[in-house]
């Protein structure tokens, strides 16, 4: 079976150079030292890893887990399952996640992180971006890559209940690969 790939590593190579680049610029202009870097767990981790490693900036880093998927379709409830372990207050925060689609979990995050950590400033950054299913007024600062299509995603740290996060690209998972981890996740319970 023939993968249809939306990003190759080389496609995904370059949005981290691009974007790591974009925020370098942006700190050296405003003076910021140190930003926070804060993957979304566990989709962001691959994509939040090679960011970083384009970037000149010193960063910190820090995960939060937050969950509204359950196999392919959103619940639509938003769950804290992890926070985080630095202090943020008054730093500039930056928040990879691996795709932004409703924008209602980003809108929760961003939420509870002003109300209970404070930032100064938190900046989104997303490899990809399904603007046209937002739900809510969302701006992200920076996006790797715009979908316009519904399409379920796995690999590069998108998964099917757990399965695909090490695929180094994206592609679009068929029922055929869901039927298969489906039968692989029988044999695991």
């Amino acid at each position: 079976m023939e993968r249809e790939i939306i990003l190759s590593e080389q496609q995904i190579h370059d949005i981290c150079k691009d974007i790591a680049c974009k925020l370098d610029t942006r700190f050296e202009a405003d003076g910021v030292k140190t930003p926070i870097v804060i993957g979304v767990l566990k989709g962001s981790v691959n994509f939040m890893m090679d960011l970083i490693r384009e970037m000149k900036t010193e960063v910190m880093t820090d995960y939060i887990q937050v969950s509204s998927y359950s196999g392919t379709a959103s619940t639509g409830a938003v769950i804290l399952k992890k926070d985080l372990s630095l202090d943020i207050t008054g730093k500039s925060i930056v928040i990879v996640e691996d795709v932004i689609d409703t924008g209602l979990t980003m809108q929760y995050l961003t939420g509870y992180l002003k109300e209970h950590h404070n930032p100064k400033e938190i900046i989104i950054v997303s490899l990809f971006d399904k603007l046209y299913l937002r739900k809510t007024d969302l701006h992200v600062d920076y996006t790797g890559k715009m979908l316009t299509e519904n399409k379920f995603l796995v690999g590069y740290g998108l998964d099917y209940n757990e399965i695909s996060r090490n695929v180094p690209y994206v592609y679009v998972a068929q029922s055929e690969d869901i039927k298969h981890w489906d039968e692989l996740l029988k044999g695991i319970k």
